[in-house]
């Protein structure tokens, strides 16, 4: 499939689900068999803010998500603090180079250690350019179990500026699709609820729009800064609005 193909399928996608399928399917033909995606609007620092707000995608085994991000091991990982202060592609072949100038940590060379023994052991890592200053977003590409990482160097050679656009696009495209947390769903008239106040519109008026009495309308917003763990209906619309809930396309509707 060629390059304008490939990104024509990728933005025709309606679901996050779709999307990460498709994008795993076209890194594989690459050499790319394990994919890690990460997304946060909540950075502060080289903190990435509550773990129920991140975007985290991935085809990686239970056992190697369980441990990476599960156990938060990647708040220590080089791959990532790379992708914290930088902007661009990395190779994993840098590590492996701070790694003999004694320039890691103990803790980095543990993750390592651990990553090598779980079969993620040669990959790149691309971090994408921020739209604000609390916005960061970065994907690691890693071959098979046996893939040297010279191996992956010489894929990246040859295809590096395909593999880079593919990625951007996918990362463009996320940004654009909703995202719900599996923990933090909010129901149809919460969001509605939302809805109508980040419209502008008071809590009488959003009341009068939906039929609801006064005190439902301010129970469903309750509710929703629960789900959403803020503590005012302002943040509870942004939030929601970040995460590409709320002034969606109904696509049942199209």
């Amino acid at each position: 499939m060629s390059l304008d193909n490939q990104i024509n399928t990728l933005m025709s996608t309606r679901s996050i689900e779709e999307l990460w399928d498709m994008h795993c399917r076209h890194m594989k033909h690459y050499g790319f068999i394990r994919l890690l995606y990460g997304f946060t609007h909540y950075r502060s620092g080289q903190s990435l803010g509550d773990p129920d707000d991140l975007v985290i995608l991935s085809n990686h085994s239970k056992e190697y998500l369980d441990w990476f991000i599960g156990e938060e091991k990647y708040k220590k990982a080089p791959m990532v603090l790379w992708a914290l202060a930088n902007e661009g592609v990395m190779s994993w072949s840098d590590i492996t180079t701070r790694y003999e100038a004694g320039s890691l940590t103990s803790e980095e060379i543990d993750i390592m250690a651990q990553n090598h023994a779980l079969g993620v052991r040669a990959g790149y890592s691309i971090s994408f350019s921020s739209v604000t200053p609390r916005s960061k977003g970065a994907i690691a590409l890693t071959g098979g179990p046996d893939t040297t990482q010279a191996e992956i160097d010489a894929i990246w050679e040859k295809h590096q500026s395909e593999i880079i656009a593919l990625n951007n696009v996918v990362h463009l495209k996320i940004l654009s699709l909703p995202r719900v947390s599996p923990t933090r769903s909010l129901t149809q008239r919460q969001l509605e609820a939302l809805h109508w106040v980040g419209d502008g519109k008071t809590t009488a008026d959003t009341a009068l729009l939906m039929g609801l009495t006064q005190a439902t309308v301010e129970k469903h917003l309750r509710l929703a800064r629960e789900v959403l763990s803020v503590e005012t209906t302002a943040q509870a619309v942004l939030k929601a609005a970040l995460q590409n809930q709320l002034f969606v396309v109904d696509y049942g509707q199209v």
